[in-house]
């Protein structure tokens, strides 16, 4: 059933747990979590990431991913993820997206609260949600040409030039109208060399000061304590994806290493190989954000 992320929101907060958002970069990945979602019981974010364009477009994956939304037997969210424009967002309203994120947190304070307040009152309009981005949530470049290096706090001069700022996050929060709000605390989008430094408290700072639900982004690769602090703090959504991806990635290999020692492995089962493995590791992360493990 196809629902906004307020919704799902909504049962997160008066629950105390977090749901997941992953990735749909093509059918296998779309049919994956899907099933996932339905064998756990649990609702979901299911993003287009507008990163993702060069392997496949809004137009061509988001139609398929509402109407399989609106077929699930779980409440799923289709969501427009780090939007790095305006247009961005309307296209995917027009998409019949339930929930957009404006990403602007690469511009100044200034143009990232006018541009939020200006998607939340076009998506407001339509009863679409809208999540926004404060801070610098550092990467590690992995993917579509990617260096694979990844940032760390020694890049900068201190913690206050990237992580989310409390009393900024309410100023922002009470400017734009934001339904959702991703923080920066020291995760990082791609796969993890070094150990994350996490600053897990000032998710439960920042939360004393709005009263809206923050989004983790960069959320692979950390233990499931982490993730259980993360949550008891005040995150209610998680963007999960990299992970994911590399189950899948591995699954096939498996595959290819038989077709190297002489074993039979067809194109049509390649895809299939890799959604159920993607698919297992999606239902282990939903557990974990659900407190079920």
């Amino acid at each position: 059933m196809l629902v906004t992320l307020k919704e799902l929101m909504q049962d997160a907060e008066e629950k105390g747990y977090a749901v997941g958002a992953f990735n749909a970069t093509g059918l296998e990945t779309l049919s994956a979590v899907i099933a996932a979602a339905e064998e756990t019981g649990h609702g979901i974010v299911l993003n287009h990431a507008e990163v993702h364009t060069p392997i496949i477009s809004i137009e061509d994956i988001g139609p398929i991913m509402v109407e399989r939304a609106k077929a699930a037997k779980v409440p799923i969210c289709v969501h427009l993820d780090h939007g790095q424009s305006v247009e961005s967002c309307i296209k995917a309203i027009r998409t019949g997206f339930t929930s957009v994120m404006i990403d602007a947190s690469g511009a100044d304070y200034e143009q990232n609260v006018k541009d939020t307040a200006l998607v939340c009152r076009l998506a407001h309009s339509v009863g679409v949600t809208v999540e926004a981005e404060l801070g610098h949530i550092f990467s590690s470049n992995n993917g579509l040409g990617g260096s694979g290096e990844q940032e760390t706090i020694e890049s900068y001069a201190s913690e206050d030039d990237v992580y989310t700022d409390p009393n900024t996050a309410k100023d922002f929060v009470e400017r734009t109208g934001v339904d959702a709000l991703a923080i920066a605390f020291g995760t990082a989008h791609g796969i993890y060399q070094k150990k994350p430094k996490l600053d897990l408290d000032r998710i439960r700072l920042i939360r004393e000061k709005v009263n809206i639900p923050l989004v983790m982004h960069g959320g692979s690769g950390l233990s499931v304590e982490e993730y259980r602090t993360a949550i008891k703090n005040g995150i209610r959504k998680i963007n999960y994806y990299t992970y994911m991806a590399l189950a899948g990635g591995k699954a096939v290999k498996e595959a290819m290493d038989k077709v190297a020692a002489g074993e039979s492995v067809f194109y049509h089962d390649i895809p299939l190989i890799a959604a159920r493995a993607m698919k297992e590791n999606v239902k282990e992360a939903i557990r974990i954000f659900s407190l079920e493990v």
